[in-house]
């Protein structure tokens, strides 16, 4: 299995710190409001990381904090006149929602910062004692980042052209720095803000001190793989370094991975464009398993782009694969019992090349668009010499397959039965007679698609429409 690693800008071989056992830390979401798209592709991508590698045998302990004390969490508690633990509690349970709909199993462990206080006030007077913090007038204590030789090793930036050029490290109160590029590790309370007493000033962590002190206490100082989106690579990961390695004197992490962006309409996300989409909004359109199918449609590192064409496509390739489950346990229902031919047991071992392909897929990279397209493969054998006159075993044995595989990339393809009620599948049936009666054959099908992913299944008789369940 390799992984493109940030850190050496090339694709190394995994080899876990522990055998059997991955430390996998990945960088959640700050709950002040619904989750966006560009908040889902991460959680997809690296759930789906992990689900390979619990298919491979490994124990993954998988660790995604929530950050629930932040300046925007703060201005949304002043707007609505409440406090911001009333704020940071409603959207994670939000959050928590829409993972579920995306099929994200929940983490090993959730933190939350505001929980972690305590490991905070410890890993930063540690810094202060060895030299590489200090603290400032008014309270706020700095992270001395040349102190640290190593800064830089991430990003691959050069402290003396941030110095000259880079202005995303500095903050209110930058005249108290000794260094332009050192960076908030505790800062003051302002008025009306959650605070905590620390020995420097009554205030609250900086954002990037919190997920180092998370990683540490729930995976230990060193941890195999830390993930992100790219936009944490600087300064958030480079500054994660810099303090868990000069508090630790040890290896953050092994293997550092990150998401590339994502695009809408070929525009970067943004409310004033108008092209901005929570995940609640792309589910009031479309199954939510839809937008997980597009985000693995492309390879993780690649830029990814919104766009109603494209969710369409994606909505066809994910339907695909459920019709051809459903075909299978249909058949399958209705065959002959007993095992499989010798020829079935043939072309059965045949299938298993599709299996191997997408295996070599996930292992390069976790290139998730080659295996579907290996998944897609499969579909095409199975809908070929799967049919009526195939054995129940060979036709189970099939659509197990494409199950299994489907079930790495976290895609729920074997929809259960939800327990319509007779009136409402025969009312389903009037309008889509009613629809094939207007020529509208698009609805017409849509419905026949809809019963049957409900596991309903149509026959078209000379004495009229029959259903049966599967």
């Amino acid at each position: 299995m390799k992984i493109y690693n940030t850190l050496s800008k090339k694709k190394e071989e995994f080899v876990p710190i522990e055998e059997g056992k991955v430390r996998m830390y990945v960088c959640g979401p700050t709950v002040y409001n619904l989750i966006h798209i560009g908040n889902a592709r991460p959680m997809i991508v690296f759930d789906t990381v992990r689900r390979y590698m619990e298919h491979k045998g490994l124990e993954v302990n998988y660790v995604s904090n929530f950050t629930d004390v932040d300046d925007k969490i703060i201005k949304k508690a002043v707007e609505e006149g409440v406090d911001a633990a009333v704020i940071s509690k409603r959207y994670i349970e939000e959050c928590k929602k829409d993972m579920e709909a995306m099929n994200v199993r929940p983490a090993t462990m959730h933190p939350l910062a505001t929980e972690e206080i305590d490991g905070m006030l410890d890993m930063i007077g540690k810094l202060v004692e060895q030299g590489y913090a200090y603290k400032a007038e008014d309270g706020t204590v700095y992270f001395r980042t040349r102190n640290f030789k190593e800064y830089g090793k991430l990003s691959h930036k050069n402290l003396d052209d941030l110095q000259g050029g880079n202005r995303s490290l500095l903050v209110s109160g930058e005249g108290q720095k000794e260094d332009g590029l050192d960076f908030v590790l505790w800062k003051p309370k302002k008025e009306g803000e959650p605070y905590w007493e620390s020995p420097w000033c009554n205030g609250r962590p900086g954002w990037h001190i919190e997920c180092s002190v998370m990683s540490k206490r729930y995976l230990g100082d060193e941890i195999d793989i830390h993930a992100g989106g790219e936009d944490l690579v600087f300064p958030h990961h480079e500054n994660e370094i810099a303090q868990s390695e000069a508090a630790n004197g040890k290896t953050f992490a092994r293997y550092w991975m990150h998401n590339a962006f994502l695009n809408i309409d070929n525009r970067k996300m943004s409310k004033s464009a108008g092209n901005f989409f929570t995940v609640r909004d792309i589910s009031e359109k479309y199954d939510l398993q839809v937008l997980r199918f597009f985000m693995l449609s492309a390879h993780y590192r690649s830029p990814l782009n919104f766009s109603a064409e494209l969710m369409e496509a994606a909505k066809n390739g994910y339907e695909r694969i459920v019709t051809s489950v459903g075909n299978l346990n249909y058949l399958a229902g209705n065959a002959a019992q007993g095992d499989m031919s010798g020829e079935e047991k043939k072309l059965l071992a045949e299938a298993g090349n599709f299996e191997a392909k997408f295996d070599e897929a996930m292992d390069d990279d976790f290139n998730t668009a080659d295996a579907i397209a290996a998944i897609f493969e499969l579909v095409k054998f199975a809908n070929t010499y799967g049919n009526e006159k195939s054995s129940a075993a060979f036709l189970t044995a099939l659509k197990e397959k494409i199950v299994e595989l489907s079930d790495i990339c976290g895609l729920l393809v074997e929809k259960k039965e939800e327990g319509m009620l007779d009136e409402e599948i025969e009312g389903l049936i009037e309008e889509r007679q009613a629809a094939r009666k207007a020529k509208n054959f698009a609805r017409a099908d849509e419905i026949r698609k809809e019963l049957l992913e409900k596991g309903i299944i149509l026959e078209d008789t000379r004495e009229g429409v029959k259903w049966k369940r599967a």
